[in-house]
């Protein structure tokens, strides 16, 4: 595969996730994707009850989008006349903001099942 065929695939893989990314926040966020096996925050305390999975799905809901933006962004320097360094510095940078800030919408949102649990146990 030439480089603009490289250029390509970066692009639409970076910018589909994006995408999958946002529509995945929104609707887990507003009940439209419910629990699930295979998208969204599936941990035993997301698992657990519908409450506790909206509630994670509520709060992650913004860095979860900004997850699927910043892949979007990075989508971009696919497109742009830059060097293989440039390019692969600006799609690594863009990925690496994306895992953060879906590794921290998981962790938020762990945190808001994990009270939804406690404050119906007990």
């Amino acid at each position: 595969m030439g480089d603009l065929g490289v250029r390509i695939l970066l692009f639409v893989v970076m910018l589909a996730s994006g995408v999958l990314l946002v529509w995945s926040a929104h609707a887990a966020a507003s009940g439209r994707l419910k629990r699930n096996q295979l998208a969204g925050i599936r941990v035993p305390s997301t698992m657990a009850s519908d409450e506790a999975w909206l509630a994670a799905h509520v709060r992650a809901e913004r860095p979860t989008r900004l997850a699927g933006f910043a892949s979007m962004a990075s989508a971009v320097f696919a497109l742009l006349p830059l060097s293989t360094p440039l390019l692969a510095a600006g799609v690594l940078l863009g990925g690496l903001a994306m895992l953060g800030f879906v590794l921290y919408g998981a962790r938020v949102g762990i945190r808001a099942a994990t009270e939804v649990s406690k404050s119906s146990n007990g």
